[in-house]
Formats: structure tokens, C-alpha cells, sequence
């Protein structure tokens, strides 16, 4: 099968690969109709490059048709079309039953010292091949695939995969009081959906991104917009009675503008000879903290800035005599997907859209075009803000 591999930092390329097997009697192997290139993927090019290998497939916001099923499945049947939640995970263990699917007992690499298995996402989560590829092995496939009974298209369950649980998760752990201000740090993908919540939810929404075509977006859904400028702080400070926000979302994570020697750092560091960059990695890596800086210094007194982006340094330098004096609450952690689906259903095949599901997606193009994909999303051009590649 045609699938998408990391090649070496900042090289990826669709190349011929083995097509999936069945390994355990709970696995499916589905055929994938549509999958999406997240933010967090444009990580694997630099930042998490040591903890990858030259062949792995990309790739965690799949759906597609079932081809095959394992003995022991009992949900699910050749000719199902499913989507598939980017966490691995067993449904039943301690952890799965709290709701913290991204903490499965049973598939946890407990190796790395990491939470369950990930599609396409580095040796810390499993290097489980991922879904950029024209076919995709799902294990547990009972708890990890989720049928749609629906003709609705693609788009309306695509993001399901994950990042609109994020989103929702993101509000969710901003705790926004009734009557209250959210501001969302980053509209990409993420922030987007976060706003739209935020605005479903009934809350005021504040969105801060640079990009000009990413603030308009916003504007379309009722969101209010401000330019990542160097008052920025004041100009959220002016919009909510001085006090700042109630709470903010960080949608923007590791890689935000800003901090050119956190940045060169990242960039050095996948440079070197893996060993060493792993090593490197592990024990000093920092991330850009622009925009979480940016949250912590205009969130309000009390408030709560909840984490939505990714972030993988273990020596980020933290304002903590800000945060104690504020007295701010932070959530945070990769969404829980299983968890939000049901709440999330609903609204993705409600004819109204009441999230926008059907505005998310600017570019729409085959598999075989990612590798441009990648660096068109990464550069923010054309107006790019969710690719849909179709295999």
C-alpha cells in the first residue's frame, strides 16, 4: 500500500509500504477514505525528529471501511464505515473507566515512562504505524473504532478523530464561568473548534493568531479577533474590563513564534546523531513558550488556562512566582477522545452544524500530494488551515 513515512528531519515522502495484517484477534484492518494532517504532526519534522525512524507512517485522524475483522471481534463487520480515535486504548482497565483513556493501563508505554499507545507518533507512544496510508490495522478494534450508521459524509465524523475532542476537552478544562471570557491562544484547527465551543457553550470568545485568513475564520463563527501584536496582553487586558480573561486556551503548544533560542535549540537538537539527540532530548529540552507565557501573564486573578497544544520539553523554565501569586488553575493532556465522543455526536450530525464542522477544511487533496501538503500547512500559505488527504 501507498503510505506516508518520515524520512529524516523536516523529509517526509509516500512510499510503497507492507500492507497491515491482522496480529491479534481483536484487530480490523480498515481501508481509509479520508485522513487529516493535524498540528501536532508538523512536530514529528524537527522538534520529536529523534524519536522517530526512517520509514515510520504518519498519520492519527483517520476513517475509513472495514476490510477485515479478527476472530474475536464482535461490534464490527467487513463493509462498517468507522472513524477512529487517535488514543489507543482498552476500555476497561482503572484508568479507562475514570475516563482517561490517554492513561490505558493496558497499552501504556511504560517503557518511555509515557500514556497509551498513539497512531504515527513517535517510539514514545509505540511507534504504531499510523492512518496516511490507504489501509490501517486498528487493535481492540471494539472500543477503538467507532461505527457510523449514518450516509452523512466524511466531514461530519472525520474530526471525531481528534481533534474536535480536543477542542471540547480544552473548553471543558478551562472551566469558564457562566456569564464568563474565554480567549483562545492559536485559531488554528484546535483553536478554531475551541472557539466555536467556547461560542456553543455560551461564552464570550476572544481569539489571538497572526494569521490573517485564520482570524476570519473565527469572525465567521462569532468570534472575536485580535492580531498577535506586542501589546497584546494590554489589548486583552482593555476587552475584559482590565482584569483579563477567565480563562485561556493555549492552542498553539512547543512551536509558538517567538523565543528564537528555544528555537534553535529544538532545531540543533534533531540535528545531532540520535543517540545523542534522544539523550538531549530527555533530559534538557525546551519548548517555544511564547504562548503559554502569553495566557499565564493575561489570564485573571483565579482564573484557569487550560493546555490544548502539545508540549514535549522537560526543562521549560515557568514563571511560578506569577502563577502562585495569580492563583491560577492549569489543565492540560492529550483528549481523551473516547470520553467526548458522545457528547460530541450529536452535534456533527445536527443539520444546523452547530460547530462548523463543514468550514474547518481549506485544502482537500490526494495522498499522494502530502509531503507539500506538510510544508504548505507548516509555513501557513494559501491560506492553509486543515488538509484532508484522500488515499
Amino acid at each position: 500500500m501507498r503510505a506516508l513515512t518520515w524520512q529524516a528531519n523536516q523529509s517526509v515522502a509516500v512510499i510503497d509500504v507492507p500492507d497491515p495484517t491482522i496480529i491479534e484477534p481483536t484487530d480490523i484492518i480498515v481501508s481509509i477514505t479520508s485522513t487529516a494532517i493535524c498540528g501536532s504532526d508538523l512536530h514529528l519534522l524537527d522538534v520529536l525528529g529523534p524519536f522517530m525512524h526512517k520509514g515510520d507512517v504518519l498519520g492519527h485522524e483517520p476513517m475509513g471501511i472495514v476490510l477485515e475483522v479478527g476472530s474475536a471481534v464482535e461490534k464490527l463487520r467487513v463493509g462498517d464505515r468507522v472513524v477512529i480515535p487517535f488514543v489507543i486504548a482498552c476500555g476497561h482497565c482503572y484508568m479507562c473507566r475514570r475516563g482517561l483513556t490517554t492513561q490505558c493501563e493496558t497499552t501504556q508505554n511504560r517503557d518511555q515512562k509515557a500514556g497509551a499507545r498513539l497512531y504515527g507518533y513517535t517510539e514514545i507512544y509505540g511507534r504504531v504505524p499510523g492512518g496516511q496510508a490507504e489501509m490501517l490495522r486498528v487493535p481492540l478494534a471494539d472500543f477503538n473504532a467507532i461505527k457510523i450508521d449514518s450516509d452523512l459524509p466524511d466531514q461530519n465524523y472525520l474530526f471525531l478523530s481528534d481533534i474536535l475532542p480536543t477542542a471540547w476537552q480544552g473548553v471543558q478544562y478551562a472551566n469558564v464561568p457562566e456569564g464568563g471570557t474565554l480567549a483562545v491562544i492559536g485559531l488554528g484547527p484546535v483553536g478554531q473548534f475551541a472557539s466555536r465551543i467556547g461560542r456553543y457553550l455560551g461564552h464570550r470568545v476572544i481569539g489571538v493568531d497572526p494569521v490573517p485568513e485564520r482570524r476570519a475564520m473565527a469572525e465567521r463563527h462569532g468570534i472575536e479577533t485580535l492580531d498577535l501584536v506586542p501589546d497584546i496582553r494590554q489589548q486583552l487586558l482593555d476587552r475584559t474590563d482590565g482584569r483579563g480573561p477567565h480563562s485561556v486556551i493555549d492552542a498553539v503548544g512547543m512551536e509558538a513564534h517567538g523565543n528564537p533560542v528555544a528555537a534553535f535549540a529544538q532545531t540543533a537538537t534533531g540535528l545531532l546523531p540520535t543517540p545523542v539527540s534522544k539523550k538531549l532530548a530527555k533530559a534538557v529540552s525546551v519548548d517555544r513558550l511564547a504562548a503559554l507565557l502569553l495566557a499565564i501573564e493575561s489570564v485573571q486573578r483565579g482564573g484557569t488556562v487550560s493546555l490544548s497544544g502539545v508540549y514535549g520539553g522537560v526543562a521549560d523554565p515557568l514563571p511560578m512566582l506569577t502563577m502562585f501569586d495569580k492563583g491560577i488553575t492549569m489543565r492540560m493532556g492529550q483528549a481523551n477522545v473516547h470520553r467526548w465522543v458522545p457528547q460530541l455526536w450529536p452535534l456533527v450530525e445536527d443539520p444546523s452544524d452547530p460547530l462548523g464542522v463543514a468550514d474547518l477544511v481549506t485544502h482537500r487533496v490526494s495522498l499522494e500530494q502530502a509531503p507539500d501538503m506538510y510544508e504548505l500547512f507548516k509555513k501557513k500559505q494559501d491560506g492553509c488551515i486543515k488538509v484532508v488527504l484522500q488515499p
